[in-house]
């Protein structure tokens, strides 16, 4: 079950993604693509040119040796030597979790001449009453678009490096361990996109689009920069994809939903005082159908972190710090410098396997694997441990828009200690901190409901 990941001074952000029904062909698949990765509503409310979609969910979940508020200070990030330490006398075992989350989508939509259509969406999730990811909206957006000159995007709206992987791949498997983790960014804030129309190469359909964000703008000297170039084929039964994205002066984490915006919330008081830092990834998914019953699916992710320094901000005793990446705490760079991040590079991998049982009820099985770092620091942050993640489970359609789903998980770590650095806390994803215990199993159910 996913769980909260603890920003600096208690900002929060979790990840919930929506189940989708496989795309069967290229062409749906291509028409699902040019309509944004938008879900398809099973009971939209339409009034004129403005509709309203969304879903909920519950989400219920058991873990076997789960220890809630294990660590000594659970404000802090798990980047910061300060997170290291677990509370004495805490017990962990068995532990039950539940929460409740909620995105509305709010639509307009207009035609105009020549074959173009104009459009604008305003999506927020929220969890237990609080915005999802503090500080961000999940789209806010205007789209303008044609048959055969493609689509053009600006605002804010979610991004390919986090969207794809969770929807149609990790969340139809339950690993959201593989979507959620790695260096890309989830949501671009002040963006542009580019979608070409559906373009017919190697007796397949193609699809490519491009993206820049300009994040937080306040930011003058360590100015936030985002690219991200997106290409999706298909034919028959066979569709495969690849996203890539590079980043600069963004937060610096390993948490792939997380909002690019710039280093800091607070640009006027910590632009001159920070460097900048850099992130990206590359990232290749497929998945393949087998007749009528099953499709195989997976994806590798290459991580690149640049490193980020720790640097205290404001004095005294409640001072705050710039979001440091695993730095070698106690440390000197060559220039004498207190404190410093160090570059480090990874690889992630997911595998899963779906069996439609019948036309409501569809079986998975899937992998993810979060793999060992390589990097000169000569701390240890956690690039010597590697994750796996398992789950089996079922999903059924109920009918109107409801479905519910149940599955059986599991987590392996290398070895206790610190977590993956592909991993933004020590218990993402499952609630078994691998400070801890080296493994664990949780059990979910959930139910959701589409309109």
């Amino acid at each position: 079950m996913q769980q909260e990941i603890s920003r600096t001074r208690g900002t929060t952000a979790r990840q919930a993604g929506q189940p989708r029904r496989l795309v069967r062909s290229a062409l749906p698949v291509a028409l699902c693509v040019l309509g944004l990765g938008a879900a398809t509503a099973a009971q939209a409310f339409e009034y004129g040119p403005f509709s309203l979609t969304g879903f909920a969910k519950v989400n219920l979940g058991y873990i076997s040796n789960g220890c809630e508020d294990c660590q000594r200070d659970p404000t802090a990030v798990r980047h910061f030597i300060w997170a290291d330490d677990l509370a004495y006398g805490k017990k962990y075992g068995g532990l039950f979790k539940h929460d409740v989350q909620i995105q509305p989508t709010l639509g307009v939509k207009f035609d105009l001449p020549q074959g173009f259509t104009i459009s604008g969406a305003y999506s927020q999730r929220w969890r237990d009453g609080e915005p999802d990811l503090p500080g961000a909206v999940y789209e806010r957006s205007a789209t303008l678009k044609h048959e055969y000159y493609g689509t053009l995007q600006i605002g804010g709206f979610v991004s390919r490096g986090w969207n794809r992987a969770d929807t149609p791949y990790a969340s139809d498997l339950g690993q959201t361990a593989f979507s959620d983790a790695g260096a890309a960014y989830g949501i671009l804030t002040k963006a542009v996109r580019y979608t070409s129309r559906e373009l017919y190469v190697a007796d397949g359909n193609l699809v490519l689009e491009a993206s820049y964000d300009q994040g937080n703008t306040d930011f003058k000297r360590n100015k936030p920069r985002l690219v991200e170039l997106w290409a999706l084929w298909a034919r028959g039964p066979l569709v495969i994809e690849a996203v890539a994205q590079s980043s600069r002066n963004g937060t610096p984490l390993a948490f792939a939903k997380w909002p690019f915006m710039g280093l800091t919330p607070n640009a006027e008081r910590d632009d001159k005082q920070l460097g900048s830092s850099s992130q990206g990834m590359f990232m290749m998914l497929a998945k393949y159908q087998i007749g009528t019953e099953y499709e195989v699916s997976g994806g590798i992710r290459f991580n690149r972190w640049s490193g980020a320094y720790a640097v205290p901000l404001t004095q005294g005793a409640e001072a705050v710090w710039s979001d440091p990446f695993n730095v070698n705490w106690g440390g000197f760079d060559a220039n004498g410098v207190p404190n410093p991040g160090y570059p480090a590079r990874s690889t992630d991998l997911m595998l899963g396997l779906r069996k439609y049982i019948n036309p409501k009820l569809v079986a998975y099985t899937g992998l993810t694997y979060l793999g060992k770092a390589s990097t000169a620091n000569p701390s240890e942050r956690g690039q010597s441990n590697s994750a796996l993640f398992a789950s089996v489970g079922a999903r059924y359609a109920v009918g109107g828009g409801l479905s519910v789903s149940g599955s059986l998980n599991a987590v392996a770590y290398a070895r206790k200690g610190q977590a993956p650095l592909s991993m933004p806390a020590h218990d993402s994803f499952s609630g078994v901190d691998s400070r801890i215990a080296n493994r664990g199993n949780w059990v979910t159910f959930e139910a959701v409901y589409q309109f």
